[in-house]
């Protein structure tokens, strides 16, 4: 049996395999509003076979968009604007939906990746942005303001609220952005974490903030479905954030019963040397899961199934969570299940397009027309 199609349960979420569409940022909504990009983009991935999806990265606040056209949940429009895409999702397939809540802190006010991906002028629509210390993310940018008390309940009830407005739509589970550079992460790494109060200096303190966010979404989500987190294992920079650092945090958030840790890695700083290759991520999330037994998702140029067999079958990762494979192929999980000798849900409509040497894919055998 392949353990890559083998069910595992999350909280009180059973999941038939260990799949899950990665949240992917579109760069496509207005005002913060999900528009017929995402209702085709969800849609499509929502029948790719994979067991769950993950909605982009969705923020909080308007300040907290890494571009103008970031998904958001902070008002009734930007609420009221997912929901005939999940409906349509419901209808047609069985896919469980997280979703990733995320605040871009520093990393805000940025073009979109194809218009160049910089830091917006304030001269031409940009805004300014907050971070744990007044350090911009790279020389020539227009430094955050430090966040002050103020705002640190302010971002953290917004956190409370888009969690709120998740429950209302009706999503399966939360994930938290801890990674890449953004305002989670930057409370984590000394390079972007000057402080010299509770929330910065010792690893203590700089975990601080972060757990403050998770324990205030888990105290609000229902206590039947799961909240994970992604977190960056290294900064790749020297001096920065590691996966020895990375393990306490999740021994504390083992404490506070996260449910799983999607494990990736940089974006907190300009200077990061990574050496890519298939897979590079993926002893970041062996080490974590090795050092504290939680639940971990791979990712990271994770393309093939037989490659994705071998992590979960070896236990490297529990999971895997697949992005740019799955925007080249949409049908990926179809095609693992068929190499792996698996099975996915599929809409009856597309059942005749099983293979003829593959009549299980579906659990169903193909149909003919009168």
């Amino acid at each position: 049996m392949s353990a890559l199609f083998s069910p595992i349960k999350l909280r009180g979420l059973e999941l038939a395999n260990r799949i899950m569409v990665a949240p992917m940022c579109q760069y496509s909504a207005g005002n913060g509003e999900a528009n017929d990009w995402h209702f085709t983009h969800i849609n499509t991935l929502a029948l790719s076979g994979a067991s769950m999806f993950c909605i982009e990265a969705t923020h909080v606040e308007a300040i907290g968009r890494i571009t103008p056209g970031c998904l958001g949940l902070w008002n009734d429009a930007t609420e009221a604007a997912l929901k005939p895409i999940l409906a349509s999702v419901r209808k047609h397939s069985k896919i469980a939906v997280a979703m990733q809540l995320a605040h871009a802190g520093r990393k805000g006010s940025s073009f979109e990746p194809w218009n160049g991906g910089q830091q917006i002028p304030l001269a031409k629509g940009g805004w300014q942005t907050e971070g744990p210390s007044a350090l911009a993310h790279k020389e020539g940018e227009l430094a955050p303001l430090a966040l002050d008390a103020q705002g640190l309940a302010r971002i953290r009830d917004a956190f409370v609220a888009a969690a709120k407005r998740a429950e209302r739509l009706g999503i399966d589970a939360i994930e938290l952005h801890g990674a890449h550079g953004y305002l989670l992460h930057q409370f984590l790494s000394p390079i972007s974490n000057q402080r010299t109060d509770q929330y910065g200096g010792s690893l203590q303190n700089r975990l601080r903030y972060p757990l403050e966010v998770f324990d205030a979404v888990r105290a609000v989500f229902p206590n039947q479905k799961p909240v994970g987190i992604k977190v960056s294992a290294t900064d790749w920079v020297e001096g920065g954030w590691d996966l020895e650092q990375t393990i306490e945090f999740a021994r504390e958030l083992k404490k506070r019963g996260v449910d799983w840790i999607d494990v990736s890695s940089g974006g907190v700083s300009p200077q990061q040397k990574i050496p890519l290759s298939p897979g590079y991520q993926v002893p970041f999330a062996q080490a974590i899961r090795q050092a504290t037994g939680i639940t971990t998702m791979a990712v990271g140029l994770i393309t093939e199934a037989r490659q994705a067999e071998e992590i979960v079958a070896s236990g490297k990762a529990d999971m895997v969570a697949l992005a740019r494979g799955m925007l080249y192929d949409p049908r990926w999980g179809w095609h693992a299940a068929a190499e792996l000798g698996g099975q996915v849900d599929a809409p009856p409509q597309y059942w005749r397009s099983q293979p003829s040497t593959q009549k299980e894919l579906f659990g169903k055998t193909t149909f003919g027309a009168r």
